[in-house]
Parts: structure tokens; C-alpha cells; sequence
């Protein structure tokens, strides 16, 4: 993560898993084809075939995914956000031992294999795969653990990995999002507001194959209820390709709340807690522009980031992990 810090030793190592994005306009079309060649994500034909597929869906994407990157200034901020929160929590983790944390995309670099190699250069003796999806898929935290996983096997086969792969009910990580939520909800003074939960949508052949993704997010937002006594709505937002996705979509929630007299929206990113192009792109051009054609006032609630509360949930995940 920091090539100046690989002279320092630590005990034990962190690793923060997520899904990575392209850091410049160039990089969009590799990326995708990073994305779409992951089975774990969409199996495109036979196996032999997934990377050819792969390769013509970026091809034929990339130039609107461009477009779109453009907007949100011409690149993802992710691997920024992450490296943010991977310094945060390290500090916050300075008076509990001596800690190393790093970040490992999926997608695209920093991977899996350069975390790994920088915290065997720091001389770690046990390693912690901390999620940064609260909510368990295999296609997310499953993918990514599978793939450090791997390096750790080529290049540390017995150093001691713990892994932390959910954790929905968390309580910091639940009252920093709620916090977020009574602040969205006093943007719109005293009128009627519709808090609208829209996470990223999956397959729905991966829940019923057992994937306990929506039972998380169900988990997560009746948590959060409590602490700001204002129900909301789930919906599913950045579908692609021709499965059938979990519903409703987030556009036909719009089109509910709309037929319903809404005026007023929050929309609260539940199964992100960085920035990325679903939050400053999908969320609040694409469907704050879709809303207001609907009559609608939508705002989007405010992503964790580094917010301190957050970072003490990954410090908390990360102590009660290495003490379990």
C-alpha cells in the first residue's frame, strides 16, 4: 500500500478486501474485462469461454462506462477511500499492537498478491481478511477472500489467517449509517421524506442457491431502525446482463413511490461504504435526475468513507476477529 513503510515490522497484518475500479479513463475497458471474467460473478457460457466473452463485453461497454466515469471525474475514487480508511484504522488500531494495514481489489490493483507480499515484507505473523462488504455473497467477499486466499497458500501457507466475512448487525458500523440517515432526513427540514435502502442487486439463482446476502441487508436495516425509528424500503440497483436479478429494481421503487404521492427521497447506498460510481453516478445523477422527472425530490445519504464511528466498527471487527 506504501512502499515507504516496508522497512517497518509489524506483529499483524489486515487486509481490506474490495472490489476495486478503474483509477483513469483508459483503465475502464481492462477493468471490465477483470470484472467479467470472475465466474464467481456471472458464468458467461462454458469456462473456456468466459474470458472471450468477457473480452467483448468490455469491448462493447467501455465506451459508455467512459462516459460515466467522466462524470464522476474521470476515474473511481475507491483505491483513495480505501487507502483512507486501511491509514485510519491503522491508527486507530496504534495503542493495541503493532498493526500493518493494507488493501487488496479485486478487480484491479492493488491485488490480492501485493498485500500479501507487503505484509510478509513486514514480517507479520498472523493475517486478518477483513471484508469491506457488511453484507456476505460469494460474489463479492467470496471472491475476494478466494483470490488472497490463493496467494497466501503460494507464498505463506502456515501463517494463521482469520477472516471476517460479514458483519451486518455490527454496532458502530449501525449507528454511523443510521447518524447518516437522521442527517439526510433534517436536509428536508420538517416535510414528508421516504427513506429508500438500495443496495447492489444480485442474481437471484445466488440466493437461492444459500447466499445470505438479502437476510443481511434485512438485518442491517432493522438495526439501523431502531436507532432512527423511520422505516424504509429495500430495492436493488446496477443490474447487468440478462438473469434475473433481485427486485424491485431501484427505478421501479421510484415509480412506486411516485404513483404514491412521494415527494420526497433519501436514498441510502446500504450495501456500500465508500464512494464509487453507483453512489456519485447511479445514485445521485442517474436516479436524482429520474426522481425529479417523477416529481420527486431525491437526495442521497452520506457513504462512510472515513467517518470516525465507521472506522471504530473495522477497529472493533478487527479485535473481537483476532480474538475469536
Amino acid at each position: 500500500m506504501n512502499k515507504q513503510r516496508t522497512t517497518e515490522k509489524a506483529e499483524k497484518g489486515v487486509i481490506l478486501c474490495n472490489m476495486g475500479g478503474p483509477d483513469t479513463l483508459t483503465d475502464v475497458r481492462p477493468f471490465l474485462f477483470n470484472l467479467f471474467s470472475d465466474r464467481e460473478i456471472i458464468q458467461l457460457g462454458p469456462p473456456f469461454m468466459q474470458k472471450f466473452l468477457a473480452w467483448l463485453i468490455a469491448r462493447r461497454r467501455a465506451p459508455k462506462s467512459r462516459a460515466i466515469y467522466a462524470q464522476i471525474g474521470g476515474g473511481s475514487p475507491l483505491k483513495g477511500l480505501t487507502l483512507a480508511q486501511a491509514t485510519a484504522l491503522e491508527k486507530s488500531l496504534g495503542n493495541d499492537g503493532r498493526y500493518r494495514v493494507t488493501m487488496a481489489m479485486r478487480y484491479w490493483p492493488p491485488y490480492a498478491e501485493e498485500a500479501v507480499a507487503e505484509l510478509l515484507a513486514a514480517g507479520v505473523e498472523e493475517v486478518t481478511l477483513l471484508s469491506l462488504y457488511p453484507h456476505y455473497s460469494k460474489a463479492t467477499t467470496g471472491s475476494s477472500f478466494k483470490a488472497v486466499e490463493e496467494w497466501l497458500r503460494r507464498l505463506a501457507p502456515t501463517l494463521p489467517c482469520r477472516r471476517i466475512a460479514a458483519w451486518p448487525t455490527q454496532p458502530s458500523y449501525v449507528r454511523a449509517v443510521a447518524a447518516n440517515i437522521i442527517e439526510g432526513i433534517e436536509r428536508f427540514a420538517a416535510a414528508k421524506v421516504a427513506v429508500v435502502y438500495s443496495a447492489h442487486s444480485l442474481p437471484v439463482s445466488f440466493v437461492q442457491a444459500g447466499d445470505p446476502y438479502v437476510e443481511h441487508l434485512r438485518q442491517t436495516i432493522a438495526a439501523i431502525e431502531v436507532h432512527t425509528g423511520h422505516p424504509g424500503r429495500l430495492c436493488y440497483q446496477s443490474r447487468s446482463g440478462p438473469v434475473e436479478w433481485l427486485s424491485p429494481s431501484t427505478q421501479d421503487m421510484l415509480a412506486v413511490l411516485a404513483k404514491e404521492g412521494c415527494r420526497n427521497i433519501l436514498m441510502v447506498p446500504i450495501s456500500f461504504v465508500s464512494d464509487h460510481i453507483e453512489t456519485l453516478y447511479e445514485i445521485a445523477i442517474q436516479y436524482r435526475q429520474e426522481a425529479a422527472d417523477l416529481g420527486i425530490r431525491l437526495e442521497p445519504c452520506r457513504s462512510l468513507n472515513s467517518q470516525p464511528l465507521f472506522i471504530q466498527a473495522l477497529r472493533e471487527l478487527v479485535l473481537t476477529g483476532a480474538a475469536s
